[in-house]
């Protein structure tokens, strides 16, 4: 991994603030509009989040490999979700299913009061939390487990987002909403994916579609 002095933090070449700044207007362009969430993803050294191999690509828009079959979603799928979840207003807190690189926890913990995420692949797991400690990060709490049972001793969450795509969303991860939370997940199997935002309303589930999208199986068990 990368060490974290004050020039790589920043980037040179196609990891510098001109980079972030360039991916930003592209963001735009393709209909991102919470200036916060852009903002955000400006600052944010996404490059430290891949391989050094792969740091001159990290803010094209495309997704990258992390190692252990996980992918880095493109930049405007993680800004796409991270709006959605913001468009109701801040939630006091956030479950994260699908740690992996740890770009798009501490996208959110810059956003949000408290971020709770889970990993299933210990390695990876280790991986981000040791990066995101070395950013600075308090507000972002680690669990090393299958991710459909959620994080119930610490539920209910404002929001819950996922960043695998199961076949159906659990249930689980629904009963661990608050009374007007909001969970977002890719939800299908093999290329037939459709980004689906649930909202809890009175206390009924109601779903809606919003984009197709290309994401990894949520798998059960831990690595």
């Amino acid at each position: 991994m990368h060490d974290l002095t004050p020039g790589t933090l920043h980037g040179i070449g196609m990891t510098s603030q001109r980079t972030r700044d360039r991916m930003v207007d592209r963001l735009r362009g393709q209909g991102i509009q919470n200036e916060a969430v852009l903002s955000i993803m400006a600052a944010t050294p996404r490059h430290l989040f891949v391989d050094e191999a792969l740091a001159t690509r990290a803010y094209e828009d495309t997704a990258l490999p992390i190692g252990y079959g996980q992918t880095l979603s493109q930049p405007y799928i993680v800004a796409r979700m991270t709006e959605v979840l913001l468009e109701a207003g801040t939630p006091p807190s956030v479950l994260e299913i699908g740690t992996g690189s740890g770009y798009q926890a501490a996208v959110l913990a810059q956003l949000v009061p408290v971020v709770y995420t889970v990993e299933r692949i210990g390695a990876l797991a280790q991986r981000s939390n040791r990066l995101l400690d070395s950013f600075g990060f308090r507000n972002i709490h680690f669990k090393l487990d299958d991710g459909h049972t959620g994080w119930e001793e610490c539920a209910p969450f404002g929001a819950v987002v996922l960043t695998a795509a199961p076949a159906e969303i659990p249930d689980t991860l629904l009963k661990q909403l608050t009374h007007t939370g909001r969970l977002l997940a890719p939800v299908g199997t093999g290329e037939r994916q459709q980004l689906m935002l649930v909202t809890r309303e009175e206390g009924l589930f109601v779903r809606r579609m919003l984009d197709q999208v290309s994401f990894v199986p949520m798998r059960p068990g831990r690595e």
